[in-house]
């Protein structure tokens, strides 16, 4: 079988591994053709769509490592609901000026309010700009904490958070939690104080961090990490699901 030269050079991208140049090769050569366009802006079309494709893979797999919960898309944002952070302020966090000068943001009020969808979302918008960030539960970050010293895949794990730019911790403080893990955590953002910025929700304030880590020392020391460059949001109102909740049953809220 007579190999034409598009299936040499479709084979020479398999190669190369460039799977969109490959893949679209034909269309833009064609297009090429009949726009007469010169052999310079072809190779240009071809590059920008591996270019494109690459950006693409990469933003999907950098969100994925995110583990972003399901709704974390701020354009969506319901602006009608009201919680006490307007457009201008949720535009302005999504600039992300603060992430640049290693600020951290704790986002506190009620269930319901919007604390972990705006936190998501943010932490989307810094992937999606190039930086890593990850988003943890308080839960699943002590679990790291607990086995990042016996479990490979936890210390590999450990080791993406102390390389990040920006670390979501969603509900600190809503669970009791021991001693030896009050101190994993202090250590670990006394490891990223000033190298890493942290989102944080939270449904209660700094002050009543101390009952739940049963430390006033210890407490003291950690916020003194967190609140040195931070930004306090309060969101309050109704829970968002509780008004926009589902029912199996119809015309009935």
């Amino acid at each position: 079988m007579i190999m034409t030269k598009t299936d040499l050079i479709k084979k020479q991208c398999k190669q190369l591994h460039l799977s969109a140049l490959s893949a679209n090769l034909d269309e833009v050569v064609a297009n090429a053709e009949t726009g007469q366009v010169s052999y310079l802006e072809l190779i240009k079309m071809l590059m920008d769509k591996e270019i494109s494709h690459r950006k693409s893979k990469d933003l999907e797999r950098r969100t994925k490592k995110a583990r972003l919960p399901l709704a974390y898309n701020l354009d969506l944002y319901d602006f009608a609901f009201p919680n006490g952070l307007d457009k201008k302020q949720l535009n302005q966090l999504r600039e992300l000026k603060w992430l640049e000068q290693n600020f951290n943001v704790i986002l506190m009020g009620p269930s319901g309010t919007g604390k972990t969808y705006i936190a998501a979302g943010l932490c989307f918008d810094a992937v999606d700009k190039g930086f890593r960030a990850y988003f943890k539960t308080m839960e699943e970050l002590i679990k790291v904490l607990k086995m990042k010293d016996i479990v490979r895949t936890a210390a590999v794990e450990y080791q993406r958070i102390l390389r990040s730019h920006l670390l979501v911790i969603d509900d600190i403080m809503m669970f009791p939690v021991t001693q030896q893990d009050a101190v994993s955590l202090f250590n670990l953002i006394n490891e990223l104080h000033d190298k890493t910025s942290l989102i944080i929700t939270t449904n209660k304030s700094p002050k009543e961090w101390s009952e739940v880590l049963k430390d006033e020392v210890l407490t003291t020391a950690l916020l003194d990490r967190i609140l040195f460059k931070c930004e306090i949001i309060k969101l309050d109102g109704k829970s968002y699901r509780m008004e926009n909740r589902k029912t199996i049953f119809n015309n009935k809220k």
